[in-house]
């Protein structure tokens, strides 16, 4: 197979503390990328993955369990999500395959988050009083402040992809134009050269008869 990386998200998740990370990866042609995270049993995760770039914007993934054992596999998926409760205590694999392709360098963009959100609001799952107006307005808020992070983040990964794609069509248009530009002036040399054998005179050739 191609060349493979393997990264462990340990460091990254303990740093963040709230349990997830976002994170954009270059896939080479042929490549594997491999990340690792130790997780206890009974653990809710979810990755959601797009790629950005290059190609046919897909790429190959798929979840391992520490047994071994495939949980999740997609081919050539442009965009996923995947989320799954964890029966086993152990190190968790996921990786993302560029190796069906000989010559698209892939940039993919992956958000990985562990566990499920805490309350925002003490005890909040064990009150059996109803929550008051100013509670209900924070609950309210922080619900659309997730909804907005989420659309901002939907929306510049559209954004990078279309930049992307903008990037592409303007190196065709660059080369295109640079193509004809090189036609007509070969044309140019030519029409100049076949009208100048139209007014080139002959002369006649020599050759006297002897006496």
């Amino acid at each position: 197979g191609g060349p493979r990386g393997t990264l462990c998200l340990a460091a990254l998740l303990g740093a963040l503390g709230a349990g997830g990370t976002e994170l954009t990866l270059e896939l080479p042609d042929s490549a594997q990328r491999c990340f690792h995270q130790e997780l206890e049993s009974g653990i809710k995760f979810t990755l959601d993955y797009q790629v950005i770039s290059g190609g046919h914007y897909d790429v190959d993934c798929y979840v391992e369990d520490p047994n071994g054992k495939t949980i999740y596999q997609e081919t050539k998926k442009q965009y996923d999500s995947f989320s799954h409760h964890t029966e086993v205590k152990g190190v968790y694999t996921f990786c993302f395959s560029n190796e069906f392709s000989t010559f698209s360098h892939k940039i993919v963009y992956f958000d990985f988050q562990v566990g499920d959100e805490p309350p925002i609001l003490p005890d909040m799952n064990n009150r059996v009083t109803a929550l008051t107006q100013l509670e209900s307005a924070c609950v309210t808020i922080h619900e659309m402040l997730n909804a907005v992070i989420d659309s901002q983040t939907h929306y510049r990964l559209r954004e990078a992809q279309h930049r992307s794609r903008a990037e592409e069509l303007n190196g065709r248009v660059l080369y295109w134009s640079l193509g004809e530009t090189l036609i007509l002036f070969m044309v140019s040399i030519g029409q100049v050269m076949l009208l100048k054998s139209f007014f080139t005179e002959k002369r006649p050739s020599s050759g006297g008869a002897g006496t």
